[in-house]
């Protein structure tokens, strides 16, 4: 399998330029909702898109279609084009002041194939495929968005978004995305227009937390899981396709079994990366679960709807219990936190957020899930067909241990789910040691044969 982790590459790069909407938009002030303002959300994503050489768009510029794609998008998306403004009790709010976004043209002395195969994060020469332009990392009076379409020698171009992640999460992001791919191929709008309504994840007056919020309680040992040098972290990528999907759920009774891909990995890798870091047996340990709200309220967000829609719901139990007992242990807990998700909890989460000044969640042992199978980046098409990668650029922000799911195709064309994992150098190499001791050794037992590999890549 070719390997991309000694690739290096020249980029060069255009004077970054700001895109406003091509046309007259309103010029008012737009709240963010009590969930979109939270602290941990007050930072960037990266996230990258990876295109082919398409024969069919000869002559075609992706980069002037993109641009001009984002200005007439920008139209109906105008929050984007604005900037962010912090009032009482920390409260963001959207000017929208049509300054613009970023956006960067460059040409890269590389191909496609030079990346590897398969194409996965963490990619090499990041920084060069999504410039950190000075003054423009801040949270505040800053662009919302930062795009680089670096085009290829193959003819293939990447697209690389640097997004203020307080305006939206994934599914929201990949809806303005698909709107320029849209526009980008002749419409005249997009399918799905953009609704605000910030306001339905807002506190209530007055607020009242009705639910318990144990992800954003302060613990006694935060300074010391914070104190994790950032060079010590490390990104690991495995694959887990039907053979090794077949093999976990294996573990389980048949009463278990009626249960989901994201269950059942959560389950075991929350176990696993408990025995990695072997904290004490009586520890509280904790998994916070990303739980997509929108098809779990009450009464749903209107379809449109862009923002942060999520609550991080925790699983809560001890080392000793979560080690001692079986999957299926595990496999309850993840389940109740996804049902913990209801509209009056999205509620509470909201009045939470004024009520306590919008706390970051807890760190305290935490691993963070999310599962962006479903959020569509692979689907983005800007004209030149679906993207051969889409989703994140890396597998977590700084000593927050992250697993995220994207859909993947490995070498052999296999179709299963890819983990990226970021953890200490230490503790990843024992959770590798304990993945590999409980597949290799089950899948042998159960069907005759060695594992084919899970592990895609070890950069």
């Amino acid at each position: 399998m070719a390997s991309s982790s000694d690739l290096v590459f020249r980029v060069r790069r255009c004077e970054p330029e700001l895109i406003g909407p091509a046309e007259t938009t309103p010029r008012e002030v737009k709240l963010l909702s009590d969930i979109d303002d939270q602290d941990g959300l007050r930072c960037q994503i990266p996230v990258v898109q990876i295109y082919r050489c398409n024969p069919s768009m000869a002559g075609k510029d992706p980069v002037e279609a993109i641009r001009k794609a984002l200005a007439k998008t920008l139209v109906f998306y105008y929050p984007f084009a604005g900037r962010l403004r912090e009032g009482p009790g920390r409260k963001l709010m959207v000017d929208c002041t049509a300054e613009g976004v970023l956006f960067i043209e460059a040409d890269a002395d590389v191909t496609l194939d030079q990346f590897g195969d398969p194409l996965q994060p963490p990619f090499p020469c990041m920084e060069e495929l999504i410039q950190d332009v000075p003054g423009s990392e801040g949270i505040l009076n800053t662009p919302l968005l930062l795009i680089q379409v670096t085009r290829l020698n193959c003819g293939g171009f990447i697209c690389a978004i640097r997004l203020n992640h307080t305006m939206s999460d994934a599914v929201g992001l990949v809806q303005f995305m698909s709107a320029i791919g849209e526009i980008a191929r002749g419409m005249s709008e997009p399918t799905i227009l953009p609704v605000w309504r910030r306001d339905i994840l807002s506190a209530r007056d007055p607020p009242k937390v009705t639910c318990t919020h144990p992800e954003y309680e302060q613990v006694h040992n935060i300074k010391e899981i914070i104190s994790i040098p950032i060079d010590d972290m490390v990104n690991r990528n495995f694959f887990f396709g039907s053979t090794e999907l077949a093999s976990i759920r294996s573990f389980l009774p048949s009463h278990q079994l009626p249960c989901t891909n994201f269950e059942i990995l959560t389950a075991f890798f929350w176990r696993c990366h408990t025995i990695a870091l072997q904290p004490n047996s009586d520890e509280e340990v904790r998994m916070l679960c990303l739980v997509n709200a929108r098809g779990k309220l009450d009464s749903p967000l209107p379809t449109g709807y862009y923002g942060n829609a999520f609550a991080l719901s925790p699983a809560i139990t001890t080392a000793r219990k979560l080690c001692e007992n079986s999957l299926g242990y595990a496999l309850e807990l993840v389940r109740k936190a996804k049902a913990n998700v209801t509209k009056e909890y999205m509620h509470s989460l909201a009045d939470l957020m004024v009520i306590k000044g919008r706390p970051l969640f807890t760190l305290q042992i935490s691993f963070m899930v999310s599962d962006l199978k479903l959020a569509g980046f692979k689907r983005v098409d800007f004209g030149w067909g679906e993207a051969v990668y889409g989703g994140v650029a890396k597998a977590g922000v700084g000593p927050i241990p992250t697993l995220g799911y994207t859909p993947f195709k490995n070498a052999k064309g296999e179709e299963g789910l890819m983990t990226s994992i970021y953890l200490p150098s230490k503790a990843m190499e024992k959770l590798i040691k304990e993945l590999n001791n409980v597949l290799k050794n089950h899948i042998q037992t159960t069907q005759g044969g060695p594992n084919s590999g899970f592990i895609v890549s070890s950069l």
